[in-house]
């Protein structure tokens, strides 16, 4: 498909492949993998830290904030945005977990195992995405200006929204939230590299000019985040292998209640969107941004929180297993509703 890279393209088939390799690994090499997991500062495992950098500077480095001042030509669209990715969508991905988990699943899942694929799920709840979304909105040919707004609103509000949301929604489920983890955790994963993306943006472009860095420079960097994201599965997976070998029908039953959360986001979203009488090329991508995840953090905080081998980081590379295919199909949706 035009837009999307060989390896964006393919995500899934990678992502099986590295699940694959991972459980090779970790039956291979047994109890002397868990010393990376030890590898820690301030509950932040180095390695994994190391990786999930890799990941979100390519997408952090694109973001252009002074686009911030488009922003009242599209309040409509960035305000069903923010809804949608705040208050809506953090809450039902944690009732679909909690009705599927902790009830239909019951007699398959332990509440203890329950309470760590919830808490998974709403850390993907409440990480919408930040950088994908330009795939998706290109590709459904939604408005690029918009998206880019969209985005650069939608990262400066999870700076203060995802510690107090996910703090919320873990509580319910009777965690024992470690503050200070989730502080660190956001800041490590975002802030950072949020950071250094902005820094680089501007030096670059002054240096060498915006025609250079879009058509040179981010084309280099852009499989440099998705071979760090395979590189986090391997080393996750070599922890989970056990799990998967002994109970590969949780994967299924993790990715049921995931599946039906995004098509419900994106629905809810498109028709709300028409509801509002926004043009097509400002409805595709505030559906698109709401029904993908930030599962870079996701993953990230998910290992930070509960650890590499928990249920939580699991559901999380769920996540991201499930995801490139979901969304291509709901490019192919939008553009067959595409309107005037």
């Amino acid at each position: 498909m035009k837009g999307i890279s060989f390896f964006e393209k393919y995500l899934t088939l990678w992502v099986v492949l590295c699940i694959g390799f991972g459980i090779g690994i970790g039956a291979l090499l047994g109890d002397d993998i868990k010393i990376i997991a030890d590898w820690e500062y301030a509950h932040v495992n180095i390695p994994v830290a190391i990786l999930v950098w890799m990941m979100v500077f390519p997408m952090m480095v694109q973001i252009d904030f002074g686009s911030l001042k488009n922003v009242r030509k599209n309040l409509k669209g960035l305000g069903l945005t923010v809804i949608v990715n705040w208050l809506i969508k953090p809450f039902t991905m944690a009732f679909f977990a909690w009705i599927f988990f902790d009830n239909i699943f019951a007699a398959w899942i332990s509440p203890e195992l329950a309470d760590e694929y919830i808490a998974g799920a709403i850390l993907l709840g409440a990480a919408p995405c930040t950088a994908m979304v330009f795939v998706w909105s290109y590709l459904s040919k939604g408005d690029a200006n918009y998206t880019l707004v969209q985005v650069s609103v939608n990262d400066l509000i999870l700076l203060v929204a995802f510690v107090p949301i996910v703090q919320l929604l873990l509580g319910i489920t009777d965690f024992q939230i470690p503050y200070d983890v989730l502080v660190t955790s956001v800041i490590a994963f975002v802030v950072i590299p949020l950071a250094a993306g902005f820094l680089v943006n501007k030096w670059l472009i002054s240096a060498r000019g915006l025609e250079w860095f879009n058509a040179q420079f981010l084309p280099k960097l852009k499989p440099l985040s998705i071979t760090a994201l395979l590189s986090t599965l391997v080393l996750l997976f070599a922890f989970q292998g056990d799990q998967i070998l002994n109970a590969p029908f949780f994967i299924l039953l993790i990715a049921i209640p995931l599946t039906l959360q995004t098509y419900f986001i994106f629905f809810l979203s498109w028709f709300a969107g028409r509801f509002l009488k926004l043009p097509y090329q400002i409805c595709a991508p505030a559906a698109m941004i709401g029904a993908s995840n930030f599962f870079e953090l996701a993953v990230a905080v998910a290992i930070a929180l509960f650890g590499l081998n928990s249920g939580a980081a699991l559901v999380t590379v769920v996540g991201v297993l499930i995801e490139v295919p979901i969304m291509l199909s709901l490019v192919k949706i939008a553009k067959k509703w595409s309107y005037r």
